[in-house]
């Protein structure tokens, strides 16, 4: 089985739509999917995710009720088997504990990334 690693650490709302389009195609293609979660990458993580709409999306707001939230995109890829990991340094550096995260979700450090990045057959970053 084919594998891909993901580093998630964008903060804005296209970053993690660019995470979950990618992690869900993949995990379609039934490739196994590794997502690291650091930074404002942690929020896609969140039990109700909060993005504030940015300029470059703000000409196809009305579009965006029309495609998948972040919310739902995360539950899809889930259902899939994607793993994600939530860094366990920015986590104790931003004050989020594994209870802001929804459930199934595993905290960890970079090390741990790495190992999996390692044997992956690509390693993406947004």
């Amino acid at each position: 089985m084919q594998k891909v690693a993901i580093i998630a650490s964008g903060e804005n709302i296209d970053s993690a739509y660019k995470v979950l389009n990618i992690a869900n195609a993949a995990a379609t293609m039934d490739v196994q999917v590794i997502v690291f979660c650091t930074f404002g990458g942690l929020q896609m993580l969140f039990k109700d995710p909060q993005y504030p709409m940015i300029p470059l999306l703000e000409p196809f707001q009305d579009r965006l009720k029309d495609i998948p939230t972040v919310k739902e995109l995360r539950e899809s890829a889930m259902e899939m088997g994607v793993t994600f990991i939530a860094c366990q340094m920015t986590m104790d550096l931003m004050g989020i504990s594994a209870d802001d995260l929804v459930d199934g979700i595993t905290t960890a450090g970079a090390t741990a990334f790495m190992e999996e990045a390692l044997d992956a057959d690509s390693t993406i970053t947004f």
